[in-house]
């Protein structure tokens, strides 16, 4: 968004400033270490700003966020972080509307909501009921097999996150794989989750994502047990769809991320606008594909949804 806006002559922390809820680390370097992208270099880029190296290559998590530090120094962008957006408030006259933080409010001619379609972690409702030996972690607190006490391990989620990490602790753990929704094989292409949320690419839509990494055969022959998705759970037990349970000492939640715009007010998520536009004046969406391009919440496609809202942002009285 920064770029798209400095496109169109705006200066950053003169015309529009960028403000971040954490405290100057990106997600990406809290990813597990092996995790790569499922877009090759090339396609995980924006236009004119290319990642280093080989394009063929698909980019780790760590050098996802050495290519945003980059681009922040390129742009000249300085993020203000540690600011927390907790609403939205539309005024009664005029064009202005006001930003509600968690450090003040601020008003303000337009806002973009820019927090992702992939921000939070999705926890199953019967999650907090078991107390196995082990950790019960989700797949955005994993970050090697280390991590995870030696014996056997669940794996809840048949997505590419899940079948990535059952393939990685297969090595030197019994990978037990709950899947759901079953999810055909596919192949890489240059517009797979450029973002890297393997397990939210897809969000707002209605097919599964397909699997870029392995198949479940291929699991299956490397010595991983595939079941079904789980019903309930309770203590050290789980119980699977087809109603057989299974004891276990550790988990590992592969179950996706809900979208980061619940700071936002209820009718504006839910309803349908022009592209980027919502029903508040000023107030735009970029990288949700609910509200934008079905890629939208990929660097490739964000890029086209930023523009949008940049030319929106200008022409707005």
């Amino acid at each position: 968004m920064a770029a798209a806006l400095i496109a169109k002559g705006m200066e950053p922390q003169a015309d529009f400033l960028v403000i971040d809820s954490s405290q100057g680390g990106r997600r990406w370097e809290s990813r597990w270490h092996s995790l790569e992208l499922l877009s090759d270099a090339r396609s995980s880029a924006l236009p004119g700003h290319p990642m280093p190296g080989d394009q063929r290559r698909y980019p780790t998590a760590y050098e996802v966020a050495d290519y945003l530090r980059s681009l922040e120094e390129a742009l000249r962008v300085r993020p203000v972080w540690g600011i927390r957006a907790t609403g939205v408030k539309a005024r009664e006259y005029g064009s202005t509307i006001i930003l509600e933080t968690a450090s003040g409010d601020v008003q303000t001619r337009n806002i973009v909501c820019a927090t992702g379609a992939a921000a939070r972690p999705n926890i199953p409702i019967w999650a907090p009921a078991l107390d196995p030996r082990g950790p019960v972690l989700h797949s955005s607190q994993y970050l090697y097999p280390h991590q995870v006490p030696p014996g056997d391990v669940l794996i809840v989620g048949g997505g590419n996150a899940g079948v990535q990490l059952a393939r990685e602790l297969s090595a030197s753990h019994a990978v037990t794989l709950s899947v759901r929704t079953s999810r055909r094989s596919g192949l890489r292409s240059r517009y797979v989750s450029a973002a890297g949320w393997r397990e939210g690419w897809l969000s707002g839509r209605s097919k599964p994502e397909p699997l870029f990494t392995e198949s479940y055969a291929a699991l299956e022959r490397a010595g991983v047990v595939v079941v079904p998705g789980v019903a309930s759970a309770g203590g050290r037990e789980v119980v699977f769809a087809d109603g057989t349970a299974q004891t276990v000492t550790s988990v590992i939640l592969a179950t996706g991320f809900s979208p980061g715009d619940d700071w936002l007010p209820m009718h504006v998520r839910v309803a349908r606008a022009p592209r980027t536009r919502t029903a508040v004046a000023g107030l735009f969406f970029v990288g949700f594909p609910r509200h934008g391009g079905r890629r939208g919440n990929t660097l490739h496609g964000v890029w086209r949804d930023a523009r949008a809202a940049a030319r929106h942002i200008l022409a707005r009285p």
